[in-house]
């Protein structure tokens, strides 16, 4: 059975050689620096596992100060010439996006037809991590087809996916950690805290009361912590369990589906959720830090609004 071990060896050995790469690069005033946070995010991959909880809590203390006392070097050793990607972009032309249209198209085969595939009485993939290592696989296939379309070096993807990383630095870490602290903060009871500084200034009389709550509380609470997946433990445990299902019977699938939803909306909304709205910004060089936002912020409200009203009809509706 293929688990999901696999992803993190690909993923760590893809980190790893991020970090050789930026050790080698003599144009980087500060490849040591790349080398060390990429190389102590290989390590938290391949062998994270076996460092225990102090082990892993000094390794991303470690890599947030090497993170936070400056941003992450570039170098130009080894990339291609902004000139020769600009060649290769009029000779290929639409054909460049077709190595990424692999990638969803396996997962979503991954995802339902090999998730039932069975090697003897064993699934081939681990069921409950299909998506993940159908992922990893449909990245493998699509770099694979570019090879094949581009005829381009075996070192290009990751050449060019070191450069995509150093452009992008910490941010890239934010889903992870912000997600990890919204797991942290729901074992520690906020949202109980949460739930009942709720119930004190609010009266949570009716479903749509509670709808509204939990929905603006979603976005509000992903505009404070930059992550729809750091909120939703805290939120949902705090206002959609007690209230909307346990007290007014709704339904957990169609909540859960658009409190996310609701998130979703914040995270349109704030510069805290870097990796979305600041690093497309720096990715191409706009002068206004906060142009995505500014973008976004007009399609987030009546969203919000919108995911409000189908939570309310949709998870309160009879049962036939």
């Amino acid at each position: 059975m293929i688990k999901l071990g696999f992803v993190y060896i690909l993923a760590g050995l893809v980190f790893a050689a991020y970090a050789l790469l930026s050790a080698r690069d003599q144009t980087n005033p500060r490849r040591w620096r790349n080398a060390l946070f990429w190389g102590l995010l290989a390590a938290s991959f391949l062998a994270g596992d076996h460092f225990g909880d102090l082990g892993n809590g000094v390794l991303v203390l470690v890599l947030a100060v090497t993170a936070g006392v400056g941003k992450l070097g570039q170098g130009t050793g080894g990339v291609a010439l902004l000139a020769d990607r600009q060649a290769s972009a009029l000779r290929f032309g639409n054909r460049l996006f077709l190595p990424a249209l692999v990638i969803p198209a396996v997962v979503l085969f991954g995802t339902l037809v090999v998730k039932t595939w069975k090697l003897g009485e064993v699934p081939l993939l681990d069921p409950k991590q299909a998506t993940l290592i159908s992922l990893a696989a449909g990245a493998l296939l699509a770099a694979g087809a570019a090879f094949a379309l581009f005829r381009q070096p075996m070192i290009t993807p990751l050449q060019e996916g070191r450069r995509l990383m150093d452009l992008v630095g910490w941010a890239a870490l934010l889903p992870q950690m912000l997600a990890a602290l919204g797991a942290l903060f729901a074992l520690a009871g906020v949202g109980k805290v949460v739930g009942d500084l709720v119930t004190t200034w609010i009266p949570m009389n009716t479903p749509f009361m509670a709808v509204a709550v939990y929905c603006i509380g979603m976005a509000l609470f992903t505009l404070v912590m930059g992550n729809a997946f750091a909120a939703f433990p805290v939120i949902t445990a705090g206002v959609a369990l007690p209230f909307l299902i346990h007290r007014f019977g709704g339904d957990p699938a169609v909540i859960c589906a658009m409190g996310m939803l609701s998130g979703f909306c914040g995270t349109l909304m704030t510069p805290l959720a870097a990796n979305f709205n600041v690093v497309p910004t720096a990715l191409l060089e706009l002068k206004d830090r906060f142009a995505v936002i500014r973008a976004q912020t007009p399609t987030a409200l009546p969203l919000l609004l919108i995911n409000m009203v189908l939570m309310y009809v949709f998870a309160f509706r009879p049962h036939g």
